[in-house]
């Protein structure tokens, strides 16, 4: 009863993950079948079609991403025989609410880290939103990515963002209900194709040192990395997480590889500080490409075509995430049950795509139950692309 109380607190605590994908976890520890802590998932091929009679075969390109199962949360605490005694409800707000709450905080803390692998970015770094505009920019950036426009799709901002966007919209027309939950909850509900969530674990990006005038070093270049000049030397520094465009260098859809209007947004993949001579190169997301199925931009960058840093330096910016339920997905797995202890229940729900583990011995010194309870689980971004986030 412990352990199935424990979850149910837990799907209710958490904000962020509920919206993500989170139905691989059959593929992991599977009797007869294991896999270990990481399941590759496979992204489907893109082609790029052709025109007329004539055979054109393409290569069925498959890429993956790697799912990894790295992080074990629990709580550990002790309970006497008189405590073992009470009602399940007396016992659950006594002991497992505010236990189970610090593991959902945690585990939705680390699944919006993933705003790092995302590079589409709206809104003003330093600014909180006041103006919906801002948010159905966010929602054309998706639209723009050819993300689904389907139910799945969610908003996620912080306290102080929902603070200001419902203040700002509590004049407008809006559905009877959503009118009576943004006044009885101060919340937004659903509007604008979104589901919107308040999380107080939304991430805060504090953007590079940067210095100088930033340019491309050498034409062409494609791919991962990005070599540039012209930074201050020794000083200058990006951040993980960083955003920048390139001039000249525009989003493409990724389905009829036309132009979005918009400069293709880069996200810095790994923290760079410029050399003696103001050099830099940038691991960045996502790869340069001009042609083929995986086509990301219009144009491969000039050279000495300049920079432009999203935000100033040293700003720290809240980073609201605008995302369709593929862009980021989430697995759990079965823990072990160990022999030898006073008693050991695991409790796992398919639907939920989690799983937890209570285990508990006895110490007959103090008449007391030592208690933990436990969760393995891992969070990857599935498609960066059907994600946006929201500056503030």
């Amino acid at each position: 009863m412990i352990t199935r109380e424990s979850l149910r607190i837990l799907e209710n605590n958490l904000v962020f993950s509920k919206h993500v994908r989170r139905d691989f976890d059959d593929s992991f520890g599977r009797a007869g079948a294991k896999i270990g802590t990481v399941l590759n998932i496979r992204k489907p091929p893109r082609y790029t079609g052709r025109v007329g009679q004539g055979l054109q075969i393409e290569d069925a390109t498959e890429t993956s991403v790697p799912l990894v199962l790295n992080t074990q949360r629990g709580v550990d605490i002790a309970f006497t025989s008189q405590d073992l005694a009470l009602s399940i409800d007396d016992f659950s707000d006594r002991f497992i609410k505010p236990a189970i709450a610090n593991v959902a905080n945690f585990m939705d803390f680390d699944g919006l880290a993933q705003y790092l692998n995302v590079y589409n970015t709206i809104g003003t770094p330093g600014t909180v939103p006041n103006a919906l505009l801002t948010y159905l920019q966010a929602g054309q950036r998706l639209d723009e990515e050819a993300a689904p426009r389907d139910s799945s799709r969610a908003i996620i901002i912080s306290p102080a963002m929902q603070a200001v966007i419902v203040d700002t919209l509590k004049g407008l027309f809006h559905e009877s209900t959503e009118i009576e939950r943004q006044y009885a909850e101060g919340t937004m509900g659903r509007t604008i194709g979104f589901k919107w969530s308040m999380d107080q674990n939304v991430r805060v990006q504090t953007i590079g040192l940067l210095g100088g005038v930033p340019l491309v070093n050498l034409a062409g270049q494609s791919g991962n990395s990005l070599v540039t000049d012209g930074w201050t030397a020794t000083t200058a520094t990006l951040n993980q997480g960083d955003v920048f465009t390139i001039d000249g260098v525009f989003a493409v859809n990724p389905q009829n590889r036309q132009s979005t209007g918009s400069l293709r947004q880069f996200v810095v993949a790994a923290g760079a500080t410029a050399d003696g001579a103001g050099n830099m190169t940038i691991s960045i997301s996502p790869a340069i490409t001009a042609t083929g199925p995986f086509q990301t931009v219009t144009a491969l960058p000039a050279n000495n075509a300049a920079l432009n840093i999203y935000g100033a330096a040293s700003t720290s910016t809240p980073q609201g995430l605008a995302f369709h339920k593929d862009a980021f997905a989430m697995g759990s797995a079965d823990l072990p049950l160990p022999g030898g202890v006073d008693m050991a229940a695991r409790v796992n729900d398919k639907q939920l795509g989690l799983s937890i583990r209570l285990v508990r011995a006895y110490d007959i010194n103090t008449d007391r139950f030592p208690c933990r309870l436990d969760i393995l689980y891992g969070w990857t971004t599935l498609y960066a692309e059907l994600a946006c986030r929201v500056a503030s």
